[in-house]
């Protein structure tokens, strides 16, 4: 693992202006550069570095940090290899600590199995373009489809011969391990104990990660074989995980920014087909159910996904219970369905750019319109079917994390079935109150084990005890327990950040929960208790999601004692003390209110921090063996004096915005 004193040389050197500007046109403004942000369309600049602070920040989408974020944001690296990025362009020499015998073990076999991937890949690739085999069949069957040779060569795909044991008997001459060849996938072991190829005689599309790791196979049969599957992919290892894959992710990401919007297929070919046709914010879930790890990495880029079909009705309402996952991560979603006889790897292949992007556009509907339309031939005049269909719309729209989204999806379900918008909205909450029962009740159950019931009271005088230890432990404690109860309650709302006469900045707006998460990795601030870091760093995730919903998120949250944790703050009677009190009769804008209030909560917490390093510092101070060490109490003065001036630069913070310097209560 990288050691820390690399880290800090990999931050010091990076210049924030010098990375962005590798992948982003900048122009001078004052103090700070300017450019289009990469990471959404627009057409006047709002993307703004600061050189001095070594920072950048969109106003228009809100994404901010360091270069190792950026980089990170950009090319949807890991941090690791963000900064392996970062050492390679500054040309420092990455050291790494020593790992333990068990990371070193499961590291080794992860780095060897991508290995093998990636040998395997270029097998594939060499014995399709240089074998006779490999240029007959394969390479033959990719032409008929209509696929142009850079085409081929942009997805790496290739060809695995007839012969069972071709690549198997290669690799291991080559020097690589049976086992972990086997472990990959890419072949198995049979009960005599010989390898076997898994895709003998069969075109091969290999699966990457989101940085380009080659980390499975899909292979498609040529011949005709009614016994054999059409399409056979790579099993479940520890490298992959199919729920948390999608196929062709890797090229299609900044596509999907730029656009916002992901367009989602089924199979590999119907996505090369549409990158061949100028298409490139597409993805396929290759052949399986939609996931709630596929949906979350797409949500990663986009709050937006066009579902496309063909004219197979089996098949689409089979698919039916994805639009309700979809809906449920807070995924806007849209269908478009091809005319009949139509994928969109031939529809790609039959029409231009320009004419399948305008039909995309021309028959895209939401969800309720599309389940209206795709049922009602069913349903006709039957009334018991006609509620049905009405309920299995409702169900749709209660799964809605956002409650103003959910109103307009029932004004829209009101107009189009002719049903009351007042009976609709009781249905709605019906469903959501019988899911909030259900999960409570599953939480209970997994809460309670064997342990005695305890009255309200004594669950009450239990949890005021608990706060009051951990507050004894951990000066901190209350103020991170306060932000994290803010941002649950008001984490997904907008505020008004003003105008910045120094710097020129213009006024713009962000939510709450970017501008806490800005404000703190600025200064490189994190939460000390574990549970309450965990949140922060989640809400940050979702930060720039439109309709994202802290409080509903963190109470369902799968971890319990995340759940158990948002719904103690979220209740009454754990409301945060009156922080603000001047000016409290004022009417004001609430954007502005709140970034009055999130402002000084955030300044209060790093004056919390100066204020006990201070503590520490004059402990240093005053302890004999310091005050001996002339040198080591130099350094201890100068790093007194900097706290100071610290702890004035945030009262003159507050003071910039009117507020006062007095500490806030929570």
């Amino acid at each position: 693992m990288i050691d820390r004193n690399t880290i800090e040389q990999i931050m010091d050197a990076a210049k924030i202006e010098e990375v962005v500007s590798d992948f982003v046109a900048l122009r001078r403004r004052g103090v700070n550069m300017i450019g289009l942000c990469p990471f959404h369309n627009e057409k006047t600049p709002s993307f703004t570095v600061s050189p001095a602070k070594n920072l950048y920040k969109c106003f228009g989408c809100g994404k901010g940090g360091k270069p190792v974020h950026f980089i990170m944001e950009h090319e949807q690296m890991s941090y690791p290899d963000a900064l392996r990025w970062l050492a390679k362009k500054y040309h420092i020499e990455i050291k790494e600590r020593e790992l333990t015998d068990e990371e070193r073990q499961a590291q080794n076999i992860r780095e060897s199995m991508f290995v093998i991937n990636e040998y395997a890949q270029q097998f594939f690739v060499d014995t399709l373009h240089t074998t006779q085999e490999g240029e007959a069949i394969g390479l033959g069957y990719l032409h008929r489809r209509g696929l142009r040779s850079e085409t081929i060569k942009k997805f790496g795909l290739g060809y695995s011969p007839e012969k069972r044991d071709t690549f198997a008997t290669t690799a291991v001459k080559n020097g690589y391990n049976a086992e972990l060849i086997a472990k990959t996938g890419v072949c198995y072991s049979t009960e005599d104990g010989r390898l076997v190829d898994r895709f003998w005689g069969r075109v091969i599309f290999p699966v990457h990660t989101i940085s380009g790791k080659v980390v499975a196979f899909g292979g498609r049969i040529l011949q005709n074989n009614p016994k054999a599957a059409k399409y056979v992919n790579s099993p479940e290892s520890e490298i992959y995980h199919k729920s948390d894959h999608l196929y062709g992710l890797y090229f299609a990401k900044q596509a999907i920014m730029q656009h916002d919007r992901c367009i989602l297929v089924e199979g590999y070919l119907d996505v090369i087909s549409m990158h061949q046709s100028g298409i490139q914010n597409v993805v396929a879930s290759s052949g399986t159910s939609l996931t709630t790890g596929q949906i979350r990495l797409i949500h990663r880029f986009t709050n937006n996904i066009t579902l496309l079909y063909d004219g197979d009705k089996a098949g689409i309402k089979a698919s039916l219970r994805g639009i309700d996952m979809l809906l449920e991560e807070g995924i806007n979603t849209n269908v478009v369905l091809l005319p009949d006889g139509e994928d969109p790897d031939s529809y790609a292949q039959s029409h231009s750019t320009e004419e399948f992007e305008e039909y995309l556009k021309r028959n895209s509907v939401d969800f309720i319109q599309f389940k209206t339309n795709l049922l009602m031939d069913e349903v006709g005049d039957d009334p018991i079917r006609r509620a049905g269909l009405i309920g299995d719309i409702v169900k749709s729209i209660a799964v809605i994390p956002n409650d103003i989204l959910r109103s307009e999806y029932i004004k829209r379900c009101s107009d189009m079935l002719k049903v009351s918008e007042q009976l609709l909205v009781s249905e709605t909450a019906k469903i959501r109150m019988k899911r909030a029962e259900e999960r409570q009740k599953n939480l209970q159950t997994t809460n309670s084990g064997n342990q005695q019931t305890a009255t309200p009271q004594q669950e009450e005088n239990s949890l005021q005890q608990s706060i009051v230890d951990e507050s004894q432990k951990n000066p901190l404690y209350n103020k991170e327990r306060a932000i994290t109860q803010y941002i649950l309650r008001n984490g997904g709302k907008m505020l008004t950040v003003p105008e910045d006469k120094v710097t020129g900045t213009p006024s713009f707006n962000e939510s709450v929960i970017s501008h806490l998460h800005f404000s703190f990795q600025g200064d490189g601030i994190e939460f000390t208790h574990p549970i309450y870091k965990k949140i922060f760093a989640e809400a940050a995730e979702h930060s720039n999601e439109l309709n994202f919903n802290p409080e509903e998120h963190f109470q369902t949250h799968p971890d319990a004692e995340i759940s158990t944790l948002a719904a103690e703050l979220c209740g009454d009677r754990y409301m945060l003390s009156k922080m603000f009190s001047e000016n409290n009769t004022e009417l004001r804008n609430e954007s502005a209110i709140l970034f009055e209030q999130t402002t000084r909560l955030a300044i209060s917490y790093k004056q919390s921090i100066v204020d006990e390093l201070l503590k520490q510092t004059m402990a240093q101070l005053k302890d004999p063996t310091v005050a001996a060490n002339s040198e080591q109490a130099m350094e201890v003065m100068q790093n007194f004096k900097y706290l100071k001036e610290t702890q004035q630069a945030l009262n003159n913070q507050l003071r910039q915005y009117g507020f006062s310097t007095s500490a806030i209560n929570l």
